[in-house]
């Protein structure tokens, strides 16, 4: 079980696929509060991992102390050496991904993606059937910070141009599908919390059950379409889309044709991101929406650092 909030949350379930694949154990994400709220049955054979990047996140800590109590073994993910979170949990990881300002997490979150991977790679160790798919983890692990330093200054260029159009709209949707749902819902919680636009994250196989009907041409919409086991379908999402003249922006992996062919024919916007293995995409893939909502908070003549009514670290409950 994992437990967090906000986007601690969102780098739980990016990153649960690949748990549940090298651990062959099902994974259950829960919101702190929710956990609380419900009394959720926690069991001494449980392992809850509780993830913040402040380690003070009050209703995180809450649930560490109802799991606690119920004698789980408690595990901690966090980017503050001797925070209450690494001093109440019996073993843990921290993150080192250095301090961070800003109240809206950026290198928090994909620091918490890669630090759920390497616990999931390390508990498939022994397993022979998992040794190839590991392996193949690990060296896209070494490669990650050149390809991320490779397309980091071509796209901040990019996305200061695509926030230029972005900027006084009043509402953003972004689709996605499996991993990439995480991507999906952190990229709309950087617009509500920084450019402080109404933006949602959107289950793309939920997309016929009512999002639907607020596709008309002057939305924008940004589907994330990367090259992984959710390419076809993700395909589909986007042909449904243009065939009600939806305003598309296609995050695709580089070079691919297919998605130049769609923004060819129909004006569609293209984000190229270096293509990975499907369990470190969602790090890539987030860096150009991260970027995207930095510039258009700047257009708008916001705060980046400091939005209103939020605190960089969550100490009080409901």
């Amino acid at each position: 079980m994992f437990v967090a909030c906000g986007t601690s949350y969102h780098a739980a379930l990016a990153a649960r696929q690949t748990v549940e694949e090298m651990v062959d154990i099902p994974v259950v994400l829960e919101l702190a509060s929710d956990l609380l709220d419900r009394h959720c049955p926690i069991f001494r054979d449980d392992t809850c991992v509780f993830v913040s990047q402040s380690g003070e996140t009050a209703d995180t800590l809450r649930a560490l102390e109802y799991a606690k109590a119920r004698g789980a073994l408690c595990v901690g993910i966090t980017n503050t050496v001797g925070s209450a979170i690494s001093r109440a949990t019996h073993c843990g990881i921290h993150q080192n991904a250095g301090y961070e300002i800003g109240v809206a997490s950026t290198k928090a979150y994909t620091s918490q993606i890669i630090c759920i991977t390497m616990m999931a790679l390390a508990l498939a160790e022994d397993s022979i059937s998992k040794r190839e798919r590991r392996d193949e983890i690990i060296d896209e692990l070494g490669a990650l910070p050149e390809k991320m330093k490779g397309f980091l200054k071509k796209q901040d260029v990019s996305m200061k141009q695509l926030a230029h159009q972005l900027k006084d709209c009043n509402s953003l949707l972004f689709f996605a599908r499996g991993n990439n749902y995480a991507t999906a819902l952190e990229a709309a919680l950087k617009c509500k919390e920084v450019a402080l636009i109404h933006s949602e994250g959107i289950l793309a196989g939920e997309m016929k059950h009512g999002p639907l009907a607020l596709v008309d041409e002057h939305l924008p919409i940004v589907v994330v379409a990367t090259r992984d086991s959710m390419y076809k379908k993700m395909e589909s999402v986007i042909q449904q889309l243009l065939a009600r003249s939806a305003r598309l922006i296609i995050l695709c992996t580089e070079g691919d044709t297919n998605m130049k062919q769609y923004a060819a024919r129909n004006d569609c916007q293209l984000i190229e991101v270096p293509g990975t293995v499907e369990a470190l995409q969602p790090v890539l893939n987030i860096v150009p929406l991260q970027l995207l909502s930095y510039h258009i908070t700047v257009l708008r003549g916001h705060n980046v650092d400091q939005p209103r009514n939020l605190a960089k670290s969550v100490t009080v409950t409901d």
